[in-house]
């Protein structure tokens, strides 16, 4: 079982991708990946290049490079991390994947839908069997984000709020485009609420 995590910067996906992990890992072979990168030494390797790419080159690449090397990014993921995992019946919990790109080089950057399932066709025969969209205003998600990282810089995180409320836009489309995969949750509300609504979602998948 393939479960993902998404949201725009800030919204808290990363913390409850954590939480659901340590919440099901006494009573089920379980793993805990991340695009881009993984959590495997090459992979985590292979993001710091990334990385440094998108950073070095920020506002000269070019859309379709960055979506490139994402979708570069995910094949190395599914081919080290997911796929084995998959071929032992383990359960992955993904803090972001193939939505990401849609969300943010689909349709953020304008690139479509149909380039980025072009680039990721290997990915498209995975698709997560439960995703978690964590929905929060964007102009909250980065102040969440600037109060925690401090002087850590993201490469997103040189965007302008237009960029972030595109992204937010996009992930609403797929929302309303895959509404029964996609659970969307309201990542304004108190942490202990969100956690309420992952189990109860979760717990018809895990029986």
């Amino acid at each position: 079982m393939l479960i993902s995590f998404e949201g725009c910067e800030g919204s808290g996906k990363t913390t409850l991708a954590n939480y659901l992990f340590n919440k099901i890992l006494s009573k089920y072979s379980v793993i805990l990946t991340k695009e881009p990168g993984g959590n495997e030494k090459e992979l985590k390797d292979f993001n710091v290049l990334l990385k440094q790419i998108l950073l070095q080159f920020n506002n000269h690449i070019e859309y379709q490079t960055e979506a490139l090397l994402y979708a570069a990014d995910r094949i190395e993921h599914l081919k080290k991390v997911i796929i084995p995992a998959l071929k032992e019946k383990k359960i992955i919990i993904c803090d972001r994947y193939i939505d990401s790109s849609f969300a943010y080089q689909g349709y953020a950057r304008g690139l479509g839908e149909t380039f980025i399932k072009e680039i990721n066709k290997f990915a498209l025969s995975y698709y997560p069997d439960i995703t978690f969209y964590l929905d929060l205003d964007p102009e909250i998600g980065l102040k969440r984000l600037k109060d925690k990282r401090k002087e850590k810089i993201e490469y997103f995180d040189l965007h302008n709020i237009y960029f972030h409320q595109k992204v937010r836009e996009g992930y609403l489309k797929i929302c309303q485009n895959y509404p029964e995969r996609i659970c969307i949750i309201n990542a304004n509300q108190p942490l202990n609420i969100i956690k309420k609504n992952i189990d109860s979602k979760i717990r018809k998948f895990l029986k």
